[in-house]
């Protein structure tokens, strides 16, 4: 098939970093594994940081504008796409599209990691809201990587609406070739952005937790950057000399050996949607060690590859990380867990296999949808 590939939240060529601009290469490559022709949407970013109202206003104008655009373009005779497939319609970044141009051209609309939130249903953000209705209401198939998603998307479930669940997945590297620390140490890593908000709070949060392990012998690698470099340093400047190794920003293979070369993956990982990362460092062979907050405990297996705690009790997460630290039998079998674990259920393959058989069950709806109306408008 031809499918139209659509990121309201940032284009799939944005050179920037995030894990959901790497969710979104995933999914193409998956969907090109499959045999399909993945067409990007060339739209801009919808992304709303407030609840502007006379930006809504100007974005859903220019957005008909293109809508309209693409509908001429194809009655022109532009090859039109078989399916179309959004990722990631929330209320911050909605769907103004997929919903109208799937309607016109008679195609099956299917979205990944679409989420809904009822208190969102009114005030500031309702006309956002609407929109992403719009698209729940409209798809053939929803994608869901989270259990929380799933709930959020229950009412749209319906005879023609299928949910459909699609774990979150990664490419793993091949099998890490470990050395051993010279020091003796167990060597702790982190990987995050630092910016503002809930990354921020998770930096703030275990340097705290650190300090609590300050007597356990451990060293600790930080892979990241961002505008709040310089806070984040000044929280870990009370830890003992020398335990802290400074990486900065790294690419993804630069990164995958960096897990590779180390013991744990520590990250406290407050409000994360799900944690890419969580999944990469399991494929290297690393326990985790994190808060059971968002969307975590969908990446890992808890308590066979990952130390789960609630979230914001540091004391239960410092108690967690010490029984790592101390026991060097429990950290290889875990990991070693970890990395069969991501083979096994996380690989692109077999996110493939469920992109395949929900792709199969939206043309199965939009062929009934298509059917009923044609049935409904005959004398």
């Amino acid at each position: 098939m031809r499918i139209a590939f659509h990121t309201p939240l940032n284009p799939l060529g944005d050179a920037g970093v995030s894990g959901d601009r790497r969710m979104a290469r995933q999914l193409v490559a998956a969907l090109e594994s499959l045999g399909h022709a993945v067409e990007p949407v060339g739209a801009p970013k919808t992304y709303f940081r407030e609840a502007d109202p006379a930006r809504f206003a100007s974005v859903a104008t220019e957005a008909a504008r293109l809508r309209d655009a693409l509908l001429a373009g194809y009655e022109a005779g532009k090859p039109q796409p078989d399916l179309w497939f959004t990722y990631h319609n929330y209320y911050r970044s909605p769907d103004f599209l997929g919903p109208d141009i799937a309607a016109a051209l008679g195609i099956p609309y299917v979205t990944a990691e679409s989420s809904d939130s009822p208190r969102r249903a009114t005030g500031p953000w309702a006309a956002q809201t609407a929109v992403v209705r719009q698209g729940l209401a409209a798809g053939d198939v929803h994608f869901f990587f989270t259990d929380r998603d799933r709930q959020g998307l229950e009412p749209w479930r319906s005879e023609g609406t299928a949910l459909l669940p699609l774990p979150p997945f990664v490419a793993p590297g091949p099998e890490p070739a470990r050395r051993a620390d010279p020091s003796g140490l167990p060597r702790l890593i982190t990987v995050a952005m630092m910016r503002d908000g809930a990354k921020l709070q998770s930096y703030l949060t275990l340097a705290r937790l650190l300090d609590r392990c300050r007597n356990e012998d451990w060293t600790l690698s930080v892979i990241g950057d961002g505008p709040c470099r310089a806070e984040i340093a000044v929280a870990f400047a009370g830890l003992p000399e020398g335990r802290i190794s400074w990486c900065g920003q790294l690419d993804r293979s630069a990164i995958q050996a960096e897990l590779g070369q180390h013991d744990i993956f520590l990250w406290p990982g407050i409000g994360e949607a799900y944690g890419l990362v969580y999944l990469e460092a399991q494929a290297a062979g690393l326990p985790v060690v994190a808060f059971d907050s968002g969307g975590v405990a969908e990446t890992v297996r808890a308590g066979e590859t990952a130390l789960l705690v609630s979230e914001h009790d540091e004391k239960a997460l410092a108690a967690a990380l010490t029984s790592l630290l101390r026991d060097k039998e429990l950290r290889d079998s875990m990991g070693a867990a970890a990395r069969r674990f991501i083979l096994a259920e996380r690989t692109p393959a077999r996110a493939a296999e469920r992109l395949a058989e929900g792709l199969a069950l939206a043309l199965q709806h939009r062929g009934a949808k298509l059917q009923s109306s044609s049935g409904k408008a005959s004398p």
